[in-house]
């Protein structure tokens, strides 16, 4: 039962495709993560993150902002190396959600008025990593063929 419901998470299409998703936002969750975590990257780290979401009603603010840079960085990681991809982008969806409709949804679409079109973009990305998988080219593609 358990190695079954293992294999279902690990197991995905047979194609390089999501290669091609998973290493650009791979790259870009990172680097949205270490700004919150870190301060890296012009970031505010996470004493200057949390007390911006505190300002906007997302509380506790540090908390939120731990959550949600080490939900970035790791799950980031994670989906570039293709290692629990499924539930890595699950992860990254629900903080993509939580950042459009908490953040970007009353400025529009679009990313010039600080719209919600690059969180789409990246929701979009996580929701189809987590239903396609990692791929061909993956540590969960090598993992599963260990579990036969």
């Amino acid at each position: 039962m358990k190695a079954s419901m293992i294999k279902r998470v690990l197991t995905s299409v047979n194609s390089v495709a999501p290669l091609a998703l998973r290493v650009p936002a791979g790259i870009i969750f990172m680097a949205h993560g270490a700004q919150k975590l870190f301060g890296a990257f012009g970031g505010y780290g996470l004493e200057g993150t949390g007390q911006w979401m505190a300002s906007i009603g997302l509380e506790p603010g540090m908390l939120m902002a731990f959550l949600a840079g080490s939900g970035e960085f790791f799950g980031g990681l994670l989906i570039l190396l293709g290692l629990l991809t499924r539930p890595a982008a699950a992860v990254l969806a629900v903080t993509m959600v939580v950042a459009i409709v908490a953040v970007h949804l009353p400025n529009g679409l679009f990313m010039a008025n600080g719209g919600y079109e690059f969180g789409l973009s990246l929701l979009a990305i996580a929701v189809s990593l987590a239903v396609s998988g990692a791929g061909k080219l993956s540590v969960d593609n090598l993992l599963a063929k260990r579990i036969q």
